[in-house]
Formats: C-alpha cells, structure tokens, sequence
C-alpha cells in the first residue's frame, strides 16, 4: 500500500482546481496544486473582456470563501456581474495568494502525464495500491511527483473544435490559420484593429457566439465598414435565444433577446444551416465558406466559438471509464446529454458519477468533466469538488449528500426537440422527479454556453 501521506495532486489553479485545494485543506488534506500558466485562473485571462452572464453570488466557492475571510477580504458586491479580468483580480488572485495555498501552488508547472508509479496500463496486480506518478514540466526540468489521489481541473480551454460540422477541420481550415480566432476576441480593445471595417463571421449558437456578436455589432456602429455574419447549423433560428424574459439569470435572458434584436434589425445578417466542408481562401485574401458543396459567405474574418474538447492525452495511461461520444465519465455522461438535457436539466452529481473504478483516487472535474457537453462552469465544479473532497476524506455520506441549485434557464434542449417523454415530465428529458437544474452559470463554456453550433 501506497504512503498515506503523500499529498493528492491538483491540475489547474482556475476556479475549480483552486475551489479543490480549499476543501482539501478545510479536511486536513495536503494539496498540491500544478499550473502552467504564470498565474491563478490564466485561461479565464485569455477572455478577459468577456462579462459573466452570472452575478459574484454564483462565482465564489464556499470553502475558498472561508480562507479568504480570514485574510479581511469582502465578498464582491452579489448581484454585480464581473468579467473574467475582475474574477480574477477579486476572488481568484487573492484566493492564490492565501498563505496556505500560496505555499502549495507551482505555476509554470505543466502536466504531461499522469499514471501509477511502476505500473503501465496493462498492469493490473497491485494497480490500486499503487501511488499516481505525475510528471510534470517546470522552470527547472521535468519531474516525477507521486500521490495518493488526483483531481484533474485542466478544462477545455486549450482545445477548441474546429469549424469542420465532421468533428475534424474543415478542409483548408488549417490552410486560413491567420483569418480565423477559436474564442471571443476583444474587439471593442486589444484585437479591434484587426476586426474593424471588416466582413466578420461568426460560427456557432451558444452564448459565447452571442457574446462575440455583441461585440462585433458595437464595433460595427463605431466603424464604418464593419459587417456581421453569423452562421448557424440550424434551419431556423426559433430557438436558439433563449429563454429572455423567464430566464432566472436576468443578464442571460437580455444576452439572448439582444441578438434576436439584432437579427431582426438586420445588424446581423444569419445564414442558416450551414455544416462547413471547407473554408478556402479567396481572391482578395480572406475567406470562403463552403457549405454543402455551395458557398455560403465570403468573408475577411472567422470567429469560430463551437465549443472545446478536453485533452485526455495526459491521462493515457490510465484506465478512463468514459463516454466514448462525450468523452465525459460514463456514468455522468447520461446526465449531461446535451442531445437531451439543456443547461436546466442536469441533475446534481458527485464523487459516485466522476469516479474512475478501475483507477481510485483519480477524478476529472469542472469543464474536463463534462467532455464536450456544454453545460458546465464553476458552480457545477464547485459541488463536483465539495464532493469528491468528502470521498477522498473517506466521509461517503457528505460526497453523496450532493446539492446544486441553480437558475432556470427558460428554455429546454437547445439542440434537440423534446421527446414525448421530456414533455410529459417537464424536464427536457429528465427523468419524473429528477432534480431541474442548470449547470452553466457563466457566459464562457465549453460549447459556449448553454447552446450549440
């Protein structure tokens, strides 16, 4: 059997990996905490400009709420909604920076690899003893670092899908590297040079296309010259805005009822059903959609927000139980359906559902939890590790005592008509009596939101 001692690994010191150490501190657990960027929450840096559809109430995690009030430090005000630069300035920065975690997080520290010491993954006598063996990269070299568990909070954020409707790139997409973006640019700041008086198109349908749309339309009204398009896998377009007035996060409703506005003022031109084949370059230097077979819009710049896929290489030589569609945990995968559920019908979940059985200790949360599903952010992560903390404290009935509260949506599946079934219960294919929920407090998520292409 494997020291006891030894410290149980987290990877990613974003919202969810640093909401992971709080508890495992809070239980008198020993953390270490791997980060590759210079810095706590360096993906949500990436967007910075980009304001949460969620108020401060629904960000900040109980137990790192604890260690910080003992620094003096006041929660955000609760029904402000911050950006990603100010989640990080008010909450994640002085959160990183709590003596007791401090002292436990490696930033430019990067995991390449993570499997049980002395064991591959055809060995299987002993496997469960054996201690987890991360390797990571550092300023200093590579190293080996064993634990006794691991709780994965990489996410999804270095790992867009491509704009290809096959899953792969599109043919040629590679080809117009420099005329496509896989996030929301900030256009109205850093990137504004590159997007004004330009023929822009945006690919996708959850809420971070309808943030970039947003963006893209006040430019529009400040530089002449700027264009909008917007391509949509779907027929139509009824309905893919939301939920508006019966969403229960205000800012979520508004978002959506902003890009209908825009659609029907004609600031947004739409083009429906697209399922790109190709993107090729065009005579004046940008870019031709193709569509099947047809071309469908010739442009200067695409911004393609359809969603992002977790990199399971890391964890390739461990024996992963996962959904091979959604490549989420086989036994939440059915939970998340996005083909099923939308945002407000995701039953809360635990330890039990993210649990690995042939490789205990080892759990993937937050956005690498959900695969490709996109209907996860940091509320849904935050009960994922209160959880997963209580099991590996071995205190089984607080890990399956799971709660997750959150606002309803408005709408039901975003990508799927309801079955006869989800309409007879009310719950967007829920079972009778499953909890009604909504797992994506945030305006950044893997597939962009509640939503989809």
């Amino acid at each position: 059997m494997y020291d006891s001692t030894l410290p149980i690994a987290v990877i990613g010191a974003g919202p969810v990996g640093l909401a992971a150490a709080a508890h495992l501190l809070a239980t008198g657990q020993e953390p270490v905490v791997f980060e590759a960027g210079d810095g706590p929450g360096s993906a949500i840096a990436e967007w910075g400009h980009v304001r949460l559809f969620s108020p401060w109430a629904f960000n900040v995690d109980e137990a790192a709420a604890e260690l910080l009030a003992a620094t003096g430090w006041h929660h955000p005000v609760p029904d402000r909604y911050p950006t990603g630069r100010e989640l990080i300035d008010r909450y994640l920065a002085p959160l990183a920076a709590v003596d007791e975690l401090a002292q436990r997080i490696h930033y430019r520290h990067r995991v390449v690899s993570v499997t049980r010491a002395g064991r591959d993954k055809l060995k299987s006598p002993g496997r469960g003893d054996a201690p987890f063996q991360i390797r990571v990269e550092g300023p200093d070299g590579e190293a080996d670092v064993l634990a006794r568990a691991v709780i994965d909070a990489s996410g999804t954020w270095g790992h867009p899908s491509p704009a290809g409707a096959a899953g792969v790139p599109a043919l040629g997409e590679t080809g117009v590297a420099d005329r496509v973006a896989y996030r929301i640019p900030d256009v109205l700041g850093a990137d504004r040079a590159r997007y004004a008086g330009r023929r822009v198109l945006v690919l996708g349908s959850g809420h971070s296309a309808f943030n970039a749309l947003g963006d893209l339309t006040t430019l529009a009204d400040q530089e002449p010259g700027t264009e909008v398009v917007w391509a949509v896998r779907r027929p139509d377009l009824a309905s893919v805005f939301g939920g508006g007035e019966n969403d229960a996060l205000a800012e979520r409703g508004r978002l959506g009822a902003r890009v209908r506005a825009m659609v029907e003022s004609g600031g947004v031109e739409a083009v429906l059903g697209v399922r790109v084949e190709a993107l090729e370059r065009s005579s004046s230097g940008g870019v031709v959609v193709v569509s099947d077979g047809e071309k469908v819009a010739e442009v200067d710049e695409v911004v393609v927000v359809t969603g992002f896929r977790p990199d399971l290489g890391v964890l390739g030589e461990l024996r992963l139980d996962m959904d091979p569609a959604l490549e989420a945990p086989s036994r939440l995968a059915p939970l998340i359906d996005p083909n099923v559920h939308s945002c407000g019908s995701v039953p809360p979940h635990g330890a039990d559902e993210l649990a690995h059985p042939d490789e205990p200790g080892l759990y993937v949360v937050g956005m690498k939890a959900y695969g490709r599903a996109p209907t996860a952010l940091m509320l849904t992560g935050y009960e994922q590790v209160r959880s997963v903390v209580a099991a590996l404290a071995g205190d089984w009935d607080a890990a399956r005592d799971v709660h997750l509260e959150l606002p309803e949506t408005g709408v039901c599946s975003l990508d799927a008509a309801p079955s006869p079934s989800a309409e007879s219960s009310g719950g967007c294919g829920a079972p009778d009596g499953a909890p009604h929920v909504e797992a994506s407090p945030s305006g950044v998520s893997a597939g962009g939101g509640c939503g989809g292409r």
